[in-house]
């Protein structure tokens, strides 16, 4: 039996985006596990700043990468990041937001719990769906 994933709130963790497709599994969320050593587990809004950021530490998120089903990101996307990226993001002064209710809990085990309140936007509807979910 799966153990369940869960947001930061301690809730079962919610979809992140399926347009594009995101999390390490290409499933909408951000999960984890020992196939997910790097731990993409912050589901960020990304923003210009947050990509532009990105390219200037090795990391670029905005150029298609189809042999990794990457299809490149562009402001307003929803995306399952590595925490330890995000929080090198916040330090830099470069954080975007992070839809805190998508969030794996794993997250802060990089991430301040503070830190990504601060920067954290609870997308959860009263139906318990998040905008993009299907």
């Amino acid at each position: 039996m799966t153990e369940q994933a869960l947001n930061v709130f301690g809730e079962p963790l919610e979809a992140c985006g399926f347009d594009p497709i995101t999390g390490y599994r290409r499933d909408g969320h951000c999960h984890t596990g020992p196939d997910n050593p790097k731990g993409h587990t912050v589901c960020a809004i990304v923003d210009e700043g947050f990509i532009a950021f990105q390219s200037t530490v090795d990391n670029d998120i905005a150029t298609p990468r189809p042999d990794l089903a990457f299809p490149g990101l562009k402001p307003g996307d929803h995306w399952c990041v590595i925490a330890a990226k995000w929080y090198e993001a916040y330090l830099a002064g470069h954080a975007c937001p992070v839809n805190l209710a998508a969030t794996n809990v794993r997250a802060l085990e990089v991430i301040p719990r503070e830190v990504l309140m601060e920067y954290g936007v609870d997308l959860r509807a009263s139906d318990g769906r998040t905008p993009d979910t299907p």
